[in-house]
């Protein structure tokens, strides 16, 4: 029991030691602390409100005002950690190691994050245009660091890394997909009358293709059973397929209305003896 008891005491004559020789430092350092907290939170909101104030893309903005939160923060907790009387240089060894393990285990991530930050400030496209990029096609919905998210006609999702994005040939149609077609007559037709007729039918789709840049419509080539119409119009990304079929049809039945003869391949078959 007196062993229990001296064991007890040695405890306590060292709590009470520790807290006469470090109380102060000990004071100091959660005053810094407390006190670095609430100038990284004022900070961060002042620069919030100054990117805010210039307009600055909404992405961006957050993370810099959580750099300058978590990097003050930081800060502070190695002052208030040297306050206690401990040597902060073997920290600052540990988070430059530290840093630079994490630069080259997340180096893929990074570039993502690097080429998200060019994206936003340069602005190659925005929320709502139709890009295309490493073959696929679709309408941006979201702009993050790390990724930037498609949509297509069909529904899909398309989730792109910003690094895939950054350094490749880019396509920006904005709001709209070109539509490229060709369709043949017969020789016998007057091609000005099928001109004339395609651009009725694309009239009447106003609401579905764009007015601004005009449809294209001309003689693309002189086949060897028709001569090939090739008409070029905007429609509009997410209804693109939609608009493109029923144009077609539009067509077909205008040509047939108007007696415009689509032909087709005829070969003379010759009979041996």
């Amino acid at each position: 029991m007196e062993k229990e008891l001296e064991s007890l005491q040695k405890f306590y004559n060292i709590i009470i030691e520790f807290f006469v020789n470090y109380s102060f430092q000990l004071i100091g350092a959660v005053i810094v602390f407390i006190l670095g907290i609430y100038i990284a939170n004022k900070v961060s909101q002042w620069v919030g409100r100054l990117c805010s104030k210039h307009e600055l893309d909404l992405t961006l903005t957050k993370f810099v005002v959580n750099i300058v939160k978590f990097g003050i923060i930081i800060g502070v907790s190695i002052i208030a950690i040297g306050k206690l009387g401990i040597s902060i240089t073997p920290f600052v060894a540990g988070i430059g190691a530290a840093s630079l393990g994490a630069g080259l285990a997340l180096q893929g991530t990074l570039s993502n994050y690097g080429a998200g930050l060019s994206i936003i400030i340069g602005r190659p496209f925005i929320v709502g245009n139709t890009i295309r990029v490493q073959g696929v096609y679709g309408v941006v919905e979201e702009i993050r660091l790390a990724y930037t998210i498609l949509s297509t006609e069909d529904g899909e999702q398309i989730t792109i890394p910003n690094k895939h994005i950054i350094g490749e040939v880019l396509v920006n149609s904005f709001e709209y997909r070109i539509v490229e077609s060709v369709v043949g007559i017969d020789y016998r037709c007057n091609p000005s009358h099928a001109i004339e007729t395609i651009h009725k039918v694309l009239g009447s789709f106003s609401k579905e293709i764009a007015q601004e840049p005009k449809a294209q419509v001309g003689i693309k080539e002189f086949g060897d059973f028709s001569i090939n119409l090739e008409l070029r119009y905007w429609a509009y990304t997410k209804s693109f397929f939609d608009t493109q079929y029923r144009v077609n049809l539009a067509l077909y039945e205008a040509f047939k209305k108007e007696g415009i003869t689509i032909p087709f391949p005829t070969y003379n078959l010759v009979k041996k003896a």
